[in-house]
């Protein structure tokens, strides 16, 4: 097709501002999809994107639409997620395209992830076509929100396209909007081909389906094909579009959107950002790709059972394919066993992995507390980034530990401002600025990270009763008070527990801990001690007592000497299984370390 009728463009927006709804109502429009087929978040494919009312991967399809100028154009639709965790999907889907949607809801106006969105896609050079959606509301503030569009973020709203997904009132405008402003993909057909590796994912049937945005040349069935960063060599199966249902076809032109498959065997074959090329005729420079990711939560995954161990690696290799944002690599522990050391974007984006292994994969797994990347100096001048507590070095060998911190973007509701304020200074942030939108404050604080990685997104939203956003981006590392705070279960330390806390917090939390392990972990047939401890000192201390079986109902009557001679056997027995008997720690025990409030 020629490339003045295709129009490529993203839907951006924060969370629940309505961009899987008005996907929903452009596909209905165009006809993508009968009437008898169609539902609601279309376009969510997985269990949990519908459960959890959120989108979670980045979804593509092709639309035709018959504009007022009477020309047929090709819309190349990519519905994004609004949740920070899911920000990489965000930058992968912009770079695809060539301009954004950014819905805002004229209820609520500018959110931190209307702002940080708005933001990528300025950073990509993009067109931004601004719509407020939910105007069949009683709130809704139109004008209101334009200004604030305009104060805020510095683009232009007062032409704003004025929608409501719901009821599908304002779609036109927004087709023909889409024609009009956005600029039509560049590329030649004549050219050596260069295709951008946008996502891929792996298809029991026909192994592992990529999906690629066409720069210049033409992908076709039948065609050697060779990506760039690992040389390696296939011959393309099948090419075909999302419409958004799979549609084969012939082939794929410049500036379209579409997937192939060809027969991969090897995961690391398909880097998300990679070129594709012909394998004759090569193109010379591969395309700029994405940014890599870097995680900032990580965590460790055991399989109960250890012979489900390689299942867990092939379950986690398929993942990673289909979410380059999530990294792993094998670790060991000596309470659990054979595992994965893996890094996420955040705690939802970790729920959402485990949830996916338990569901899809059918695996029983157990994750450790998560920590961030620390960077410690040693006295010896050595430096070394420190992923897991467990590997802690020795406190008189540290010279100096650095945490991660962030810089948070807060915006709340002028009522609930105090107690918010007081939660980031609680937390050790530093206020940076602090300005008014209308009757909405917007807060910026530098935070350190492992504060804010457990539960200070709950209790932010809980505090604001849900009127607070939150957006957030790596700042840099400074050095922290820190130590390691082991747990100790029948004087055996458990490395999965060990966490990293700020000295004058260590306190409490093993308190806490110590608090909630003894509600957790069963009774047993002996006294089960659990403490926290910093190095040699222990700071907190908790005991489960022991399950006490009645030795003496069969005895009735006679001497009393038989009954202490059983009482006695009985403790006996107890001190030796004191000794040798193994404590059963419940899954639950290793998630209550995230729930326990700082």
């Amino acid at each position: 097709m020629d490339t003045r009728f295709i129009r490529n463009f993203a839907i951006i927006a924060h969370i629940d501002h309505g961009k899987s709804t008005l996907a929903d109502r452009l596909i209905q429009y165009c006809g993508g999809i009968s009437e008898r087929e169609f539902h609601d978040q279309l376009l969510d494919s997985m269990d949990i994107e519908r459960e959890r009312g959120i989108t979670i991967k980045a979804q593509t399809v092709r639309l035709a639409y018959k504009a007022d100028d009477g020309n047929e154009y090709q819309l190349n639709l990519m519905d994004t997620p609004g949740h920070v965790d899911f920000a990489y999907e965000v930058s992968r889907s912009l770079a695809a395209c060539e301009g954004s949607l950014l819905v805002v809801d004229s209820t609520q106006g500018v959110e931190a992830q209307t702002l940080a969105n708005a933001y990528h896609a300025i950073g990509n050079d993009h067109e931004i076509i601004v719509v407020l959606n939910k105007i069949d509301l009683p709130a809704s503030d139109c004008e209101r929100v334009a200004e604030q569009i305009e104060e805020v973020i510095g683009i232009e709203a007062h032409d704003a396209i004025r929608v409501s997904a719901k009821t599908g009132e304002g779609v036109k405008d927004v087709l023909e909007a889409l024609i009009k402003k956005l600029p039509a993909p560049k590329g030649e057909t004549s050219a050596p081909l260069k295709a951008l590796l946008v996502d891929s994912w792996y298809d029991q049937y026909i192994g592992v389906v990529t999906l690629v945005r066409v720069v210049d040349g033409t992908l076709q069935a039948g065609m050697k094909i060779k990506m760039m960063s690992s040389g390696s060599v296939y011959t393309i199966e099948e090419v075909g579009i999302f419409t958004p249902k799979p549609k084969k076809l012939s082939s794929l032109e410049p500036g379209e959107i579409g997937y192939i498959s060809a027969g991969v065997r090897h995961v690391s074959d398909c880097n998300v950002g990679d070129t594709i090329t012909t394998e004759l005729k090569s193109a010379e420079t591969p395309l700029p790709g994405f940014k890599p990711v870097t995680p900032v939560v990580f965590c460790s995954m055991f399989p109960t059972e250890a012979s489900d161990f390689p299942h867990l690696r092939e379950s986690l290799e398929k993942l990673h394919l289909n979410d380059a944002s999530f990294s792993f690599e094998t670790e060991s522990s000596a309470a659990l066993g054979f595992g994965f050391r893996c890094g996420f974007l955040g705690l939802l984006h970790l729920e959402v992995i485990k949830e996916r292994l338990e569901r899809e994969y059918d695996l029983d797994v157990v994750t450790t507390a998560p920590s961030v990347i620390y960077k410690i100096i040693l006295i010896n001048g050595k430096d070394m980034i420190l992923h897991n507590p467990a590997d802690m070095p020795d406190l008189v060998k540290i010279q100096q530990i650095e945490e991660p911190w962030i810089k948070a973007t807060i915006i709340v509701p002028d009522e609930y401002l105090g107690a918010v304020l007081s939660l980031c200074e609680e937390r050790r942030g530093i206020q940076r600025d602090l300005t008014y939108v209308g009757a909405r404050a917007m807060a910026v604080y530098e935070l350190p990270l492992n504060e804010t990685v457990f539960d200070f997104y709950d209790r932010l939203k809980s505090i604001s009763r849900g009127y607070a956003s939150f957006d957030y981006e790596i700042y840099d590392y400074r050095p922290g008070d820190l130590v390691r705070l082991n747990v100790l279960i029948n004087g055996e330390p458990v490395d999965a527990l060990a966490s990293i806390v700020h000295k004058t917090k260590a306190e409490l939390r093993g308190r806490a801990l110590c608090e909630r392990l003894k509600e957790l972990i069963p009774r047993h047939l002996f006294k089960i001690p659990i403490q926290a401890a910093i190095g040699a000192k222990v700071i907190a201390r908790e005991t489960i007592s022991a399950l006490r079986k009645d030795v003496t109902a069969k005895c009735y009557g006679g001497d009393i000497t038989r009954k202490r001679k059983l009482l006695e056997k009985q403790k006996e027995g107890k001190k030796r299984m004191r000794e040798i008997g193994r404590v059963t720690i419940p899954q639950s025990a290793f998630m209550a370390v995230l729930k326990i409030d700082n």
